[in-house]
């Protein structure tokens, strides 16, 4: 097994490390200040738009997108440039227009999209011309199981209407998401995997409301242009807006969540590696009760365990990025669900030791540890909790032993 970038890879990985380097990290506090001094929150912020316009001029843009419509790469050579972007996962992914949920939005036009569709929607988000959410989580039902989703899709002569309620849709607070991507029921008495249906809703559709943003652990989340909660009260869109066919909802859902899941686990571990990084910073500039921290043997230990596992996680990733390359998502069905278990948590663990070793500053604004913590921590209930994929994947092993 070749463990080697290839020349491609490595020749966008340059790109993207002096990009960081010389644009996104100095940005950071940028974005912080506008983002405090905002009078529109939820618009996206200036050094966003220049970071965008100069990562596009860079080269380094739809990386995450193979075929036609984006930079043409595979799995296994667009891991390890999510990994990076995963340092700055509040700025990287955005400037580079590869920030989720626009990604899986677009993976999902370019796929099952119609050609007027993609022609509507697909190009401008393309162009990062607009942004776009993806509408199927909901508060009164148990949304990790899909089959439960209340929301209606009724088909009324020429058009279909769509009623219900929404929330914790990621990007929908900025003015810029112009479509959302709606998950809803089309037929509650067929198949319980056939009743579902996606549907694209245009922002300015009457019967569309945004009600509220959601906070996650405290954050309003304003650099990821907010979650928000949502009601479609008798929203009526054309017949022609419907994503593939009635019934095919869940399917393509599931096709759309497996790119998902692996690529919040490549930024995930450049979360991770962000975290040591600091965490050794620390380590060699303080000094304790006359010993600087990084001979303290807990720290020691700390630092050890975080590399072993980190490079444990970035091996199964992109194993799975491999297979996802050589058999298909449905081949690699088994892996994309031992990496969605596996990655929050682990680094998870990391970002609570690096901010265990930062003290009170750890907690604060003046490091991104705090908001990599919360990111990371909710990545284990979205695209599914830690609790279902585990159910799922026990069930595939038992049932190579039972007859």
């Amino acid at each position: 097994m070749d463990f080697a970038f290839d020349a491609t890879t490595e020749r966008y990985r340059e790109k993207l490390f002096a990009f960081l380097d010389e644009e996104v990290y100095p940005a950071e506090a940028v974005l912080a200040e506008q983002t405090r001094e905002a009078t529109e929150p939820w618009r996206t912020p200036p050094i966003v738009r220049e970071l965008r316009s100069r990562a596009r001029d860079r080269g380094l843009w739809n990386l995450f997108l193979p075929g036609e419509h984006g930079a043409g790469l595979t799995n296994t050579q667009y891991a390890p440039l999510a990994e990076i972007t995963g340092r700055s996962p509040h700025l990287a992914p955005i400037a580079t227009n590869c920030a989720a949920p626009d990604t899986g939005n677009m993976e999902l036009l370019a796929e099952f999209g119609s050609a007027e569709q993609q022609q509507r929607w697909l190009a401008p988000l393309l162009d990062g011309e607009i942004r776009s959410a993806f509408a199927m989580t909901e508060p009164d039902v148990a949304s990790s199981d899909a089959r439960n989703i209340g929301t209606r899709i009724r088909r009324d002569g020429d058009d279909y209407v769509i009623t219900g309620r929404k929330w914790f849709i990621s990007g929908a607070m900025n003015p810029d998401c112009r479509v959302f991507i709606v998950m809803g029921k089309t037929d509650p008495d067929a198949a319980p995997h056939q009743q579902q249906s996606m549907i694209l809703v245009p922002r300015d559709t009457p019967g569309v409301q945004v009600k509220r943003a959601m906070t996650v652990f405290g954050y309003g989340d304003e650099e990821s242009s907010g979650h928000a909660e949502m009601v479609f009260d008798g929203a009526r869109v054309p017949a022609t807006h419907l994503v593939g066919g009635e019934g095919e909802g869940f399917a393509i859902a599931q096709a759309r969540l497996g790119p998902g899941r692996i690529h919040h686990c490549m930024r995930a571990i450049g979360m991770a590696e962000r975290a040591i990084e600091l965490m050794c910073r620390r380590a060699v500039s303080r000094v304790t009760f006359g010993t600087p921290l990084a001979q303290q043997g807990v720290v020691q230990d700390w630092i050890a365990e975080s590399r072993v596992r980190v490079e444990q996680l970035r091996q199964l990733v992109l194993k799975t990025a491999w297979l996802m390359d050589t058999v298909g998502n449905k081949g690699a069905h088994t892996e994309i669900q031992a990496i969605k278990i596996a990655t929050p948590i682990t680094v998870e663990w990391i970002l609570d030791k690096a901010i265990q070793l930062h003290g009170a500053g750890g907690v604060s604004q003046d490091f991104p540890l705090a908001s990599l913590w919360a990111a990371v921590r909710t990545l284990r209930l979205a695209d599914g909790p830690d609790e279902v994929h585990k159910r799922s994947l026990a069930r595939r092993e038992l049932k190579r032993y039972q007859s």
